[in-house]
């Protein structure tokens, strides 16, 4: 299976070799990347760098291998550029010596106007590029992504509060294609590893980046996997592993698919989004007109802004209903293969990445994820 790296460890070769050319080291067209908590760095490829701006700055450049035939970001550019300021702030943070700006084409919360950054990738970028600061100094590195503005049009970023480009959101150094065995592979060792502390009784399973990366903010105690779209066989995992309860937390345009009982949900193998929650409207016994306009929408999102717009507490009724089918059919699918008492919640966010909806189950944990 074709492997490569996430999109941080992209940022940080480009960054780590435009810091060296500034302080006068030789280019070279590989960097070695340390990640944090592991023993090996990665040996990763590096385009160009050089002193730019009088030769107060540096610019490095990279192209992004991921090794995914199907990742958006695949042979994305990417420019850093970097210089030293003077600092006279004393601080045991290592982050505040080093500024991250968003520069042309790199995503930026919408409410916040910060960029849009994994801790996984400030970690990474730590990790390479603090020892490399002079005493007295700060780093200012600033990312552009050139063709980000562009591609960030064809994702669905702008739905989830993210503008003006692409999220650098990964949150591990190799990639994995949500549908691949890979990544199903990586969810198993990520799984036997909580399973086997003592005290961990509770799981949540994310399946995109950005619900891991909303997941994470929320600073809930409960470990956290990404599953990509192996919902199903992660949950008879689980359960064979002994976990009490999973918590799926998801978009809604995600989960909608297990109520229908789709439980690989990757678009390629099934869809039915609309069908579903056409069949959802028909039990709550919704005006045959609405849902006639329901069953001719392009979009789950399009979906629920028609149900709004008709009444709110009848929208919320079938959406947390179709989260109490979400954990019924997850009930259902792990008893064709397995005897457990494991409890599945489900909580369910929509593409404002607002936390909105629970099952029965759900809703003993959805307060947790809003944070109160």
């Amino acid at each position: 299976m074709k492997k490569g790296f996430s999109l941080p460890l992209w940022v940080t070769v480009a960054a780590k070799s435009a810091v060296k050319k500034l302080i006068g080291l030789p280019f070279e067209d590989y960097e070695l990347i340390k990640i944090p908590e592991e023993n090996n760095p990665k040996k990763i490829k590096v385009h160009s760098a050089g002193l730019i701006q009088g030769e107060t700055h540096a610019l490095g450049v990279s192209f992004v291998d991921s090794g995914l035939d199907l990742d958006i970001t695949q042979n994305l550019e990417i420019w850093t550029i970097v210089c030293f300021e003077k600092t006279y702030k004393k601080s045991k943070k290592s982050l505040d010596l080093i500024n991250i700006i968003p520069g042309y084409g790199v995503g930026i919360d919408q409410k916040t106007s910060k960029i849009c950054i994994s801790n996984f990738a400030k970690e990474v970028l730590v990790e390479n590029l603090l020892d490399m600061i002079p005493d007295g100094y700060k780093l200012n590195l600033e990312i552009v992504l050139p063709n980000g503005k562009f591609l960030a049009e064809r994702t669905s970023n702008q739905s989830f509060g993210i503008v003006e480009g692409l999220s650098i959101i990964g949150t591990s150094a190799e990639t994995f294609s949500s549908a691949s065995p890979d990544q199903l592979k990586n969810a198993k060792v990520q799984l036997e590893k909580i399973a086997s502390s003592e005290y961990c009784e509770t799981v949540i399973f994310v399946i995109g980046e950005n619900g891991l990366h909303l997941a994470k903010s929320c600073n809930i105690e409960f470990p956290i996997i990404k599953v990509g779209n192996w919902i199903g066989p992660l949950l008879v995992d689980a359960a064979l592993k002994k976990i009490k309860r999973v918590i799926l937390f998801g978009y809604h345009g995600k989960l909608i698919k297990l109520a229908g009982g789709i439980f690989h949900t990757h678009n390629h193998l099934a869809d039915a989004r609309i069908e579903i929650l056409v069949y959802l409207a028909v039990k709550e016994e919704l005006p045959i007109e609405i849902i006639k306009k329901l069953s001719l929408k392009n979009t789950v999102e399009d979906a629920l802004l028609l149900l709004e717009s008709f009444s709110l507490s009848s929208a919320n009724k079938l959406w947390n209903s179709l989260a109490d089918s979400v954990e019924n059919r997850s009930v259902e699918y792990l008893k064709r293969y397995i005897k457990t008492d494991m409890k599945v919640a489900a909580v369910i966010f929509d593409k404002q990445r607002k936390i909105r909806w629970s099952g029965n189950n759900g809703k003993n944990y959805i307060s947790l994820f809003k944070g109160f």
